[in-house]
Order: C-alpha cells, then structure tokens, then sequence
C-alpha cells in the first residue's frame, strides 16, 4: 500500500460553502472533469451528481486507500461518471492532451514543492482545452481554523501569480467560507 500523502483523508468541502462553490464553476452537459489530488473523492461525489451521465470525472491521486474508498462509495451509490484513477499528479496524469474542460485543484497547491507545482501545473495545462476552465481552492493565509500551518499557506496574491507564471489566466477570485478562498482561471498562453 502506497504511503499515505500528509493531508490525505481530510477534505476541505465541508468547510466551503457549496452553493457559492458550485455557481462559480463550469459543470455543463457531457463535459470532462479532472478532479486533481481527490483523496476520497468528496467533491467528485458532489460534482457527479450535477453531471448528467455524457459527462465524465477523473478523480486522480497517488493515494491508493483514498482510490479505493472512492471506488467503493461509487460502487455503494452505483455512479456511473466517475473514473478514479491512481497516478502521481506530479509525474504525469494519464489523460490525453487537451482532454479535459474542467480541472479542480482544492486545497493541494500548497502541499506541493515548488517543482512539483510546476509539472503538475505543466500536466494540468497540457491535457485541459484550449478554453478549459482551472478552479483552484485554498485556505486564507491567516493564522485561524482548519488547514495548514500559516507558514505554508498561499494568499490569493501567491497563489495566482503561481498560476500566472504556467500561462492561467484569472477569471474569477473570491471567498467560499471563512478559511477559504476560490480562484478561477483560463487556459491561456506561455
């Protein structure tokens, strides 16, 4: 069994408010979801029920516990749409190029080097299309409630200049609860 990631297991969705969450992001008829770093697939059991069954979610991790917790409350709930998927996010996702319309990165950036940024965000951007959509939830940097220790946090300032640097473009930036922070972004150039 693989080791199990620092922060694997917890899962910020009950924290965000989902109604502002959802009106935020782009869940549409038939399209193709990548949910990066799912752990047990929280948000991907909420996504998959506004999905019709043309659409279709891969929820990738490294954490193979996590997968098959997945695996079996998609079997438990008899979903249909959604793909879990064992992989390492910073080696490469196993999805082909420009693939994929919508990508959820929720409350991972921060746990990620500075190099395994930069090739998952490399990963991301290759197998999104050309007008696909990153939606990316992180914790407030403030020294209060659940997450990560303050130090490792990205303030919103960060956290999109990050996503700038790999050729995303903010479309949207604004809180969904009192420890987090949604950014939403385009694929766009570099």
């Amino acid at each position: 069994m693989s080791k199990k990631p620092v922060a694997a297991g917890k899962s910020s969705f009950d924290l965000i408010d989902t109604t502002e969450f959802f009106s935020r992001i782009p869940l549409a008829p038939g399209i193709e979801v990548l949910d990066v770093a799912c752990g047990v697939g929280r948000y991907s059991m909420e996504m998959a029920k506004l999905l019709d069954q043309r659409g279709m979610i891969h929820a990738v991790d490294m954490w193979e516990e996590g997968i098959e917790l997945l695996k079996e409350s998609i079997r438990q709930q008899g979903i249909r749409n959604i793909k879990p998927v064992r992989a390492d996010i910073t080696k490469r996702i196993p999805l082909d190029d420009g693939s994929i319309d919508f990508c959820l990165m929720a409350t991972i950036l921060h746990d990620l080097s500075p190099a395994g940024q930069d090739e998952t965000l490399k990963e991301i951007k290759r197998v999104l299309k050309n007008d696909g959509v990153l939606a990316v939830i992180e914790f407030k940097k403030i020294d209060k409630g659940p997450g990560p220790p303050v130090s490792i946090r990205l303030s919103e300032q960060e956290a999109e200049e990050t996503l700038r640097k790999h050729g995303f473009l903010k479309t949207y930036l604004g809180e969904i609860g009192e420890f987090n922070y949604l950014l939403t972004l385009q694929k766009g150039g570099a």
